[in-house]
């Protein structure tokens, strides 16, 4: 099989992530007899600097010409401390979200066995959870109506939402649960929000397609609660832009670190694939970040974008094997582990390729 990837590695460390994810790509195509071209773009604070726009019109396009896109980080310290900067690294991604139509981000949350001990949560809460989180990409706070008034003294975010918006993305995650445990939670906070009101009329419309499934709905604190006290309680979550952004965040905790979980943004085109951890300027350059996530990112592009699922199935079964041997990155260390098995991101991307 032929397909053709765009590498839009961004800023920060998703460079050097992402250098490790297009070597298993490889490895993959060679493996199973696959053939892979690559293209590069630019976007976030390395497209400023080169073109003073976060996502340059070249980049939609080739975008547009792709079967998938394996993404980086966008994001840098500078426009972080000035919250007045009009271009900020940050637009690329949302407006690439935009241009791609895509809706959907899938975020799954499944723990290594290996790994149970670099939570800070107890391993006997958290062995055996697995979930995946749909959070609605392009509405919300995010995207509505802002401004300032009174003389720049009040701001305001409008949270907006469309029927449609909340119908497609809830059929999504429907779907998904068909496939799963048949048990979805959908989060708002419909006892406050009329948005949420909406989002909560329309899931529970759509559920009425779906009878097998059995829903719940909770508001995003009791849910940011039950995520902690209980991870093995939930198998679909969807939910909002605003809310999934900060659940997902904290589910990182439930795996370990934001340097092992992987995401998918979808629609009903291209997909793009990228670890949810940030551009981490702090580590940037040093060879130490974790690139285990930019890899299973490849592994959600070969079985959804692709329909792979033996080759996605070979990849994450590599990163079990790498774990298993006592392999880590820091951000998974813990203080009982030996300082040779402690690797750099390029020695643990060639552990990982040794296995495939």
């Amino acid at each position: 099989m032929k397909k053709h990837i765009v590498v839009i590695a961004g800023d920060g460390i998703g460079q050097e992530v992402t250098t490790v994810g297009k070597q298993v790509l490889d490895r993959i195509a060679e493996r199973f007899g696959h053939e892979f071209t690559y293209d590069e773009a630019l976007i976030g604070h390395a497209a400023i600097e080169a073109t003073g726009n976060p996502l340059p019109e070249e980049t939609i396009t080739k975008s547009k010409q792709s079967d998938a896109i394996l993404f980086g980080a966008v994001g840098h310290p500078k426009y972080d401390n000035d919250p007045s900067a009009k271009v900020r690294p940050e637009q690329g991604l949302l407006g690439i979200r935009k241009a791609l139509g895509l809706y959907a981000n899938l975020r799954p949350i499944k723990l290594f066995d290996e790994l149970l001990q670099a939570s800070s949560i107890k391993p006997e809460f958290l062995q055996g959870a697995d979930i995946l989180f749909f959070r609605e990409l392009t509405g919300d706070v995010y995207f509505g109506e802002k401004g300032r008034r009174d003389d720049g003294n009040t701001a305001y975010d409008l949270m907006i939402y469309s029927r449609y918006e909340v119908e497609r993305i809830a059929v999504k995650a429907f779907d998904a649960a068909m496939t799963r445990r048949k048990k979805l939670c959908s989060v708002d906070k419909a006892n406050v929000l009329e948005s949420s009101r909406l989002w909560r009329e329309v899931v529970q419309d759509v559920a009425k397609r779906y009878p097998e499934v059995e829903v719940e709905h909770q508001f995003i604190d009791t849910a940011a609660m039950l995520l902690i006290k209980d991870p093995r309680r939930f198998d679909v979550v969807v939910t909002g832009n605003l809310f999934g952004d900060i659940l997902t965040d904290e589910a990182s905790q439930i795996a370990g670190s934001m340097g092992m979980l992987a995401s998918a943004s979808i629609g009903d085109t291209t997909g793009l694939y990228e670890p949810i951890h940030g551009s981490a300027h702090d580590i940037t350059g040093k060879g130490v970040a974790n690139p285990l996530a930019s890899v299973l990112s490849v592994a959600l592009m070969l079985e959804i974008s692709f329909g792979m699922k033996a080759e996605a199935e070979a990849v994450v079964d590599a990163i079990d094997q790498v774990l298993k041997a006592g392999f880590r990155t820091r951000d998974i260390a813990n203080a009982n582990t030996p300082a040779d098995l402690i690797l750099g991101t390029e020695a643990m991307g060639k552990q990982v390729l040794s296995k495939l």
